[in-house]
């Protein structure tokens, strides 16, 4: 991690007793928002023949989620800026914990979509301020690293809790309740979080004299909805004609919010997103870094999921216990990072993107020798993948918010959220494209089903190191300062 960051909110030394504690209240927001992306991807097979649910309606189960989560964070992350952080963490916290109990209660696919959409909003409204509150609970460099550090691990040990907690809860079937107690688990959690945040988090000052720009709210969540829907589902549509559509449409919706944020910012009236935000060099450099990055995270892991439950016939669990010590060493590397990036933060993500792309490209080369493959082949190059993720994850966070001001840093979180999720739609669509062509061409040319996967799962992570290779040379372009 990086001084600067912690640095920008140090004019304001926060009288905080117990900022630890604070600290794990404000980690149980992104533990449930992350947990139950992975959670739902394991249930999903049960939630759809309790439901009675059609295919296409058990996909929106799962996309309406992050669609929903993707096009509201930028008006969550504004949202802390001009009612207060704490406040919108709360409120994102107490609604999170009622739309999982939507989700829990649903007694049909319809009800079940809606309450999935409502989940993914309120989880946008607490995720962008979790960066802040950090910011501000630990002005001091050294803690504020610790604490970013420990966001990584969080966010780590929430995949593997939500790939092996969904199979424990679903195969535990407790009190004859099935899949629902993947979503009524969050409301505890979210419920005791709400209560200790006003007790254990800093009260934060607001913006005053400032309203919501709901012309850029409309025009973010129109451009985003149109650029994420189809990314998200047309790969499984077989990209018809409306996702292309879509997809053409939302460049000038986009740009057109652009221009609407920059006249905003230009009069001084309130913009939903800070253009100034981009002549901050770091920020600029480091957004396109994170979507370049955030598009090799999924699309890896996805198409290993692929591999070891359709090719190689694991169950959901048995995959996600595999996974697990990527995981492992994801959280470890994190830990790591945030010890020591302060001095080395270049050399430290330099690392990190070449040890992630040696593991990506170890596990294309294993899957492609191992005869025959098994799962558990995966997990020197699984390590190799999570170390260098844990290793890149932390210091660069830091790195794009490093500098931004008290004033712009909801909308900054909301930005960089929002580029994480842009780039994990658009790695997962185009790892999907590659490795759908890949299985159909080693189909037709008569090979069996796992070796087919296993060609398939090669090319995507074949993209993904390369994709990293990416990430290791657009290092470059952050100045010298902000990655010394």
């Amino acid at each position: 991690m990086t001084d600067v960051t912690c640095a920008a909110g140090a004019a304001r030394r926060p009288t905080v007793a117990r900022p630890w504690l604070g600290l794990a209240v404000m980690l149980a927001g992104p533990f449930m928002t992350v947990m139950d992306v992975m959670i739902v991807n394991v249930a999903i097979p049960s939630i759809r023949l309790g439901l009675g649910a059609s295919y296409a309606e058990a996909e929106l189960v799962v996309a309406g989620y992050s669609l929903a989560y993707a096009v509201a964070l930028i008006t969550g992350g504004r949202l802390g800026d001009l009612q207060g952080r704490r406040r919108m963490f709360v409120a994102g916290l107490i609604g999170f914990a009622l739309t999982s109990a939507l989700c829990g209660l649903a007694q049909s696919a319809e009800t079940l979509i809606l309450a999935r959409l409502l989940q993914g909003v309120a989880a946008a409204l607490l995720f962008p301020q979790v960066f802040s509150l950090i910011r501000v609970t630990f002005p001091d460099p050294q803690d504020c690293a610790k604490a970013f550090a420990a966001l990584g691990v969080v966010l780590g040990l929430a995949a593997v809790a939500g790939q092996v907690l969904g199979g424990i809860l679903v195969a535990a079937d407790l009190w004859g309740l099935g899949w629902r107690p993947i979503f009524l688990v969050n409301i505890p959690i979210g419920l005791v979080a709400a209560i200790a945040a006003p007790r254990l988090i800093p009260a934060d000052q607001v913006v005053p004299g400032q309203r919501l720009d709901l012309v850029g709210v409309a025009l973010s969540a129109l451009g985003l909805g149109l650029l994420l829907y189809p990314l998200i589902e047309g790969r499984e549509a077989g990209w018809p004609a409306w996702s292309l559509a879509m997809l053409a449409a939302a460049l000038p919706v986009l740009a057109l919010f652009g221009w609407h944020q920059h006249g905003r910012s230009r009069r001084g009236t309130s913009p939903l997103l800070q253009t100034a935000l981009f002549r901050d060099r770091a920020f600029a450099a480091g957004v396109l870094l994170v979507l370049v990055f955030y598009s090799t995270m999924n699309s890896v892991y996805l198409a290993y999921a692929f591999l070891a439950q359709l090719g190689l016939g694991r169950s959901a669990l048995a995959a996600g216990l595999v996974f697990s010590p990527a995981a492992v060493s994801f959280m470890i590397a994190s830990i790591a990072a945030g010890r020591v990036a302060p001095g080395h933060r270049r050399a430290v993500l330099m690392a990190g993107a070449a040890i992630a792309a040696l593991g990506e490209f170890v596990a294309a080369a294993t899957a492609l020798v191992a005869a025959p493959l098994q799962a558990e082949a995966l997990i020197p190059a699984l390590l190799l993948l999570g170390t260098g993720q844990g290793l890149l994850m932390t210091p660069l966070l830091n790195t794009v918010l490093g500098g931004i001001r008290d004033g712009h840093i909801g909308s900054a979180s909301g930005m960089l959220s929002t580029v994480q999720q842009v780039g994990g739609a658009f790695g997962v669509a185009l790892a999907g494209i590659l490795f759908a062509a890949v299985l159909d061409g080693a189909r037709a040319a008569g090979l069996g089903e796992a070796v087919a996967y296993a060609h398939a799962f090669a090319a995507a992570a074949g993209y993904g190191g390369m994709a990293t290779l990416a990430v290791l040379g657009l290092l470059f372009a952050l100045p010298k300062g902000e990655a010394a």
